[in-house]
């Protein structure tokens, strides 16, 4: 996947690689690789590709992302059926479909506005909306069937085409979920640095787990599976907004920007963004850009420091502030992190801002905490610090050279015996963990650092500071539930073969056994059965593999993990243990 090319919607490269000859086909994951290596021109909204000395590549995003198949040319000898075209629609970011208008039973039209699906009640599951959860279920499952390595550009198209057919039926999480897993399998296969296999089976996890559960939701339930295509806004009146930090976004769709966030006197919070296409450039340089709310002329990264007097507010469910019209926002005064309202904040005991966000609630973490020194990780060095007797392990939010996370941590690790208010991001686990996004200054208590924007200087640490060696992680026991984490994972990069002949089985579900966790012994059990279940017809020869019975015993494995690691997470931190809400039928 290539940042330098322009975001493709997903219907257009389902539809360059569905007219593909099986020749073509064959050939096309060798023409996203070498298409990947041909320079790039950017003029305006046009990106032109040098395919070779005399031919060019021009694709034409006006709107800021491309959303037509005619908006790709080459200019090659086979054109318009050249494998050129799709390689480059399967090398570029996936861009928001376009979007659909929904009636007030969840149905879309089709496109082609011929297909009647209200045969079903007006709450419930509708045909076209369970024939495309259907869809959505075997082509997410066949990804998962291949692994990252076997998941090449067709197969993601097919996913593509899924999940365009669950938006024009009404169903914008399950397309999303499925836009995700095909940004996760791109980012792998071109050995992306951003790339994390647990983000890749988190993200197929939720895309299996909707569509198979929507065809037998209802109520409440269905409307959660459905999701909205665009989050609405309410109005709220009037907000005093104090500013709390910025954090740089860069994803893997080739979006970039900041988001800023700031709290009103009753400790609620909200968030000002700036994300539009783009790259690390835009990353750091949108936190230099002014808010676009009101008149205001505020950027970002002063926000973050003062406040905002804001009338007619409109606001998310997520606490995202609109920028509409009728907004009227003026600067205001800020305040400091130990004085109130923003105070209140860090007063909240940690395991109950912990409970919090393992319940689905607001994420962010507001500790205090010494620094201790680092902790030495198989994916880098961790910030160790001391929360109320809690050990925990602070990591850094990006791994992105272009920001300066990582940098920010390695100077922080000096600072060890320093006590700071911190804001973090909690990352689920067995042990305590979370992802470090801001810090109180080490010199200043009344300054803070924005740890993705701001970089650190020796000279902002305590006089002779000085970074102690890391210390090895812990190497007690390991945790038994690894052993069918692990199983999870290795299906996730390497595809259904990798468990089907694994030896190790029977004598990783017995230990999973004498540590009394017998349903993960079954769930191991049943994982490799699945994969190895191959029948033969009467001449011996193998039929095709059972795609759906294998995605669904990975699907429990997955939601049987996460629900234990959200209990060792809760107990880690001495919080409640978290609601789950195991699907039944996983």
């Amino acid at each position: 996947m290539s940042p330098d090319l322009p975001p493709v919607v997903p219907s257009v490269t389902a539809e360059l690689v569905a007219a593909l000859s099986p020749r073509l086909r064959k050939r096309l994951d060798a023409g996203v690789t070498k298409l990947l290596a041909r320079p790039v021109a950017r003029d305006g909204d046009t990106v032109r590709i040098a395919v070779d000395d005399e031919t060019d590549l021009v694709l034409h995003a006006p709107s800021g992302a491309v959303t037509s198949a005619e908006a790709i040319h080459c200019a090659c000898l086979l054109a318009p059926d050249c494998v050129h075209r799709a390689a480059a629609a399967s090398a570029a970011p996936v861009a928001d479909d376009a979007p659909v208008a929904a009636d007030p039973a969840g149905e879309t039209e089709t496109r082609h506005g011929t297909e009647d699906t209200r045969d079903v009640e007006a709450d419930g599951v509708t045909l076209g909306q369970r024939t495309a959860a259907r869809e959505v279920f075997d082509a997410a499952g066949a990804v998962l069937e291949a692994g990252t390595d076997g998941a090449g550009a067709v197969l993601q198209a097919e996913l593509l085409h899924a999940a365009h057919t669950a938006r024009l039926a009404g169903l914008p999480r399950a397309s999303a979920a499925a836009v995700s897993v095909v940004t996760a399998v791109r980012a792998a296969r071109t050995a992306d640095p951003g790339y994390r296999l647990t983000d890749l089976a988190d993200a197929l996890a939720d895309v299996l787990g909707v569509a198979h559960r929507l065809p037998h939701a209802t109520g409440p339930g269905l409307t959660e599976l459905r999701g909205t295509v665009r989050q609405p806004y309410r109005p709220d009146g009037s907000l005093r907004l104090y500013g709390l930090f910025s954090e740089p976004v860069l994803t893997d769709t080739g979006y970039a920007g900041a988001v800023t966030w700031t709290a009103d006197a009753d400790g609620r919070l909200y968030t000002v963004s700036d994300v539009a296409p783009g790259g690390p450039a835009r990353a750091t340089g949108a936190a230099d850009r002014s808010v676009r709310i009101g008149d205001t002329a505020l950027t970002h990264r002063e926000l973050s420091r003062a406040g905002l007097a804001v009338s007619g507010a409109t606001v998310s469910p997520t606490g995202r502030l609109g920028a509409g019209a009728g907004v009227r926002a003026v600067r205001a005064s800020g305040t400091a992190w130990h004085a109130e309202p923003l105070d209140r904040l860090w007063a909240v005991p940690a395991a109950e801002q912990v409970a919090r966000a393992l319940n689905g609630g607001q994420d962010l973490l507001f500790l205090e905490v010494t620094l201790v020194g680092t902790v030495r990780e198989a994916t880098g060095d961790c910030l160790l610090a001391d929360c109320g007797g809690v050990s925990l392990r602070l990591a850094a939010a990006h791994d992105d050279p272009a920001l300066p996370y990582r940098d920010n941590l390695r100077l922080l690790a000096a600072a060890g015996g320093s006590t700071l208010r911190i804001v973090a991001r909690l990352a689920p686990g067995p042990y305590p963990r979370a992802l470090l996004l801001a810090a109180e200054h080490p010199n200043d208590r009344d300054a803070r650092v924005d740890l993705g924007l701001d970089r650190l200087q020796r000279a902002d640490l305590p006089a002779g500071a000085v970074a102690p060696p890391p210390a090895a992680a812990a190497t007690g026991d390991e945790a038994p539930l690894h052993v069918l984490r692990r199983r999870v994972h290795q299906a996730v990069s390497g595809g259904r073969h990798v468990l089907s002949f694994n030896g190790s089985a029977p004598g990783d579900a017995a230990r999973l056994r004498r540590h009394g966790l017998a349903t993960a012994a079954d769930l191991l059990d049943d994982l490799h059965a699945a994969a190895a279940d191959r029948s033969r017809d009467p001449f011996g020869r193998l039929l095709p593999a059972d795609t759906g019975r294998f995605a669904r015993s990975w699907l429990a494995a997955a939601v049987y993990t996460d629900a234990v690691e959200r209990t060792l997470c809760a107990q880690a931190w001495g919080a409640a243990t978290p609601e789950t809400a195991v699907p039944s039928g996983t």
